[in-house]
């Protein structure tokens, strides 16, 4: 793939507007591959973010648990956002390890179901409470 393409996903070839090389990884001189740190810290980043969705999820699972008078299935929603806490955080760390095995390697990262699914189970749960919270009325 070469071109805009190539550029705008830093694949190896790809050449910005001045002609240098954006690629993920270039062999270097002396036959190793030379990583660019920028993928490898943005990669941290995104593992920065996934963890605070988890610690998000637990906090709010803790504070249903403890202060969701109003809500009658409190205990089973305190169960499912603590759950989806540890969930978010350990796909956090899978995608991280993916991710840096590819930029490493030169690939780009597979995307994989999480953050389809995690969005998807959190406003299902976000339901669940708007639910639980209008029965308890």
């Amino acid at each position: 793939m070469r071109g805009r393409a190539a550029q705008r996903w830093g694949l190896p070839g790809a050449r910005g507007a001045c002609g240098q090389n954006h690629g993920v990884a270039q062999r270097s001189g002396t036959g190793g591959l030379d990583v660019d740190a920028r993928f490898l810290l943005a990669n941290e980043r995104t593992l920065l973010a996934w963890v605070r969705t988890a610690l998000t999820l637990l906090a709010g699972g803790v504070g249903v648990a403890q202060f969701g008078t109003a809500v009658g299935a409190r205990t089973w929603l305190a169960v499912l956002l603590v759950g989806l806490g540890v969930a978010a955080a350990a796909a956090g760390g899978v995608r991280y390890t993916a991710a840096d095995r590819a930029i490493r390697a030169g690939r780009l990262p597979v995307t994989g179901p999480a953050p389809l699914v995690l969005p998807a189970v959190v406003a299902l749960v976000g339901l669940g409470l708007l639910v639980a919270v209008l029965a308890g009325r």
